[in-house]
């Protein structure tokens, strides 16, 4: 549990200068990037990487979301703020459109902090940013900006898990709530689907050194997550997504107490229809298995939709 009158880090931060300081190192590291997990060395000033994002973040919705986790939607929704492209390539993206095609517009960090401010108005629990990796200077140099103006909503992390130990770092004390994905146990699975070998060695990392700033996740007396690490793990079709070994890291190398939402809402999208197995819905009984798998490495903060 987590105090009623809880403030989020990064408001310390914004008072002593820090969380401007953080963003213009974020910054700084553009003219050659390596700010997510691809290293990819390019001048974001002059060209694009994998992410397909210069300077400036592309936003493609920000609004009150309904359909989080329990401890991060409440009663009042989620304020969520989807960014466009990713630093993956998932061929079967049920979010294609934003995060391949890159729907939205390009937005200056000054209108960027007024979107937080809006979701705080609307009452939101706190403010998400949706596949926030690629576009870390951007939405520091916002979140100082809107700390200035009052936000004080926990700020959640919502990344595909592909994210820097560089990134994470700049990140230290800024973040309350951290919920990557762990897509992938398998190097030649997360190349195939996502064109990302490495994805395991850099999920596991990032996993652990987001685990150690936040810890467990902590949940009011109302039911809301104010800070600690909360995992996705979307069952695959075929035991595609490594469940067995993404549950044993986490009980034997993160903790048991491990918030984990198990999802079951995978069918095939964008090119799925043309790399069977994924070519097909997730069973119930696949997904059960999933499950099945979790609690019996240990882990018992389960969520699901299944």
């Amino acid at each position: 549990m987590v105090k009623k009158d809880y403030q989020p880090g990064y408001v310390e931060l914004h008072r002593t200068g820090e969380l401007k300081r953080r963003s213009e190192l974020a910054y700084a590291r553009l003219p050659a990037c390596d700010l997510c997990a691809r290293d990819c060395g390019v001048d974001r000033r002059r060209e694009t990487g994998l992410c397909r994002t210069g300077t400036r973040a592309r936003v493609a919705s920000a609004s009150p979301h309904h359909g989080e986790e329990a401890p991060l939607r409440g009663w009042r929704g989620s304020g969520t703020i989807f960014f466009a492209h990713c630093n993956l390539s998932c061929q079967y993206c049920i979010n294609y459109d934003i995060s391949l095609l890159g729907e939205g517009r390009e937005l200056e960090p000054e209108e960027l902090a007024e979107l937080m401010l809006q979701l705080a108005a609307a009452d939101c629990h706190n403010v998400n940013l949706v596949s926030p990796s690629h576009v870390v200077p951007m939405f520091l140099a916002a979140l100082d900006l809107a700390a200035g103006a009052g936000l004080r909503l926990p700020l959640v992390y919502n990344s595909g898990g592909y994210d820097s130990l560089t990134a994470l770092q700049l990140l230290d004390g800024v973040v309350d709530i951290y919920m990557p994905d762990m897509k992938y146990a398998d190097a030649a699975i997360a190349e195939r689907y996502s064109g990302a070998a490495d994805y395991p060695h850099h999920n596991q990392r990032a996993v652990k050194e987001m685990h150690r700033q936040v810890g467990d996740l902590a949940i009011d007396l109302q039911g809301l997550a104010q800070r600690g690490l909360l995992v996705r793990h979307l069952v695959l079709p075929a035991e595609l997504a490594g469940t067995a070994r993404i549950a044993s890291f986490l009980a034997e190398e993160i903790s048991r107490h491990t918030y984990v939402n198990v999802m079951a809402q995978y069918r095939p999208c964008y090119r799925a229809d043309e790399l069977p197995p994924l070519d097909r819905p997730l069973t119930r009984e696949e997904y059960l298995a999933a499950v099945d798998t979790m609690r019996e490495a240990g882990l018992h903060r389960l969520d699901g939709d299944g």
